[in-house]
């Protein structure tokens, strides 16, 4: 594939030809920095690991070199840091058994540019290659602003796919804001009990992220005990591990709708549930 920036890498972890890599590929999953996949989509890493017939591929899009540091990464440069977080993905590709993982290495300002075409061009290239069945990516109530110009870049890029060429499920998954406050009726909730010791792997690859005073470890694994425990208030657990997103398949359907007031009915019907339930309990 030919990529905007020449530094962008594509890994495939078991050497298949880069073809054979992102034609198998069912699952995808885009995401703004190196870690938000394994806290983002452990329900379709989970779904793909071991299985012949399906297969996940993982975009990172931001090169890395922002990131907060302490510890022994306190004194790496921008570059030093980006090759450690580069190679910390890469492991955690072997360890899930990914189909591909894309590096794009765009910088955090070039996604948050929405007149920049270079994201989008690299990721509609990469979705017309993948032709994946369902995408993940963050969630447009998400509080990161990278992480919600990476959800607008990729639906920007599967709106110019042709109709029969889009996915069929587009899915907006929590990080920097879980997403526990939606009404139950609006979540999409995903099991991911099975494999704990997989998913704790997958996340303390990230090295840098941990030692420098971010335990994304420990807070995701807390997360999706804690949304299994309290997504119902009646009943005993039936899960031990559960991750919330978003359907956002309607605005790859009808290109008309608008991402910001598309995002504005879930916090509407939020409202509306908060105050009702009041209303009837005076």
């Amino acid at each position: 594939m030919k990529f905007t920036l020449p530094a962008a890498e594509l890994f495939i972890p078991d050497g298949v030809s880069e073809e054979e890599a992102l034609a198998r590929t069912t699952h995808l999953a885009i995401a703004a920095h190196q870690d938000d996949l394994e806290i983002m989509a452990a329900a379709p890493i989970l779904e793909c690991f071991q299985q012949s017939h399906k297969w996940f591929t993982g975009v990172i899009v931001t090169d890395g070199r922002g990131s907060p540091r302490d510890g022994l990464y306190r004194d790496y440069s921008d570059e030093e840091m980006r090759l450690v977080r580069f190679k910390e993905q890469k492991k955690a590709a072997v360890v899930g058994e990914y189909s591909a993982l894309i590096l794009l290495d765009h910088p955090s300002k070039a996604i948050k540019d929405g007149a920049h075409p270079g994201p989008v061009d690299d990721l509609f290239e990469i979705l017309r290659a993948c032709r994946p069945q369902v995408v993940y990516t963050h969630n447009l109530a998400d509080k990161h602003d990278t992480h919600v110009a990476v959800a607008l870049r990729t639906i920007a890029a599967i709106r110019r796919m042709a109709e029969n060429e889009r996915p069929q499920r587009l899915y907006g998954c929590e990080v920097w804001r879980d997403l526990d406050w939606t009404v139950d009726d609006d979540k999409v909730a995903f099991d991911v009990s099975a494999h704990e010791n997989l998913q704790a792997a997958l996340l303390g690859v990230f090295d840098s992220q941990i030692a420098g005073g971010k335990r994304y470890d420990l807070a995701s694994m807390g997360r999706r005990r804690a949304n299994a425990t309290y997504f119902a208030s009646h009943g005993t657990d039936v899960t031990t591990g559960m991750t919330y997103a978003l359907d956002l398949t309607p605005l790859i359907l009808d290109l008309t709708l608008d991402p910001g007031d598309f995002i504005q009915q879930f916090i509407a019907r939020f409202a509306a549930d908060v105050r009702d339930r009041v209303g009837r309990l005076r």
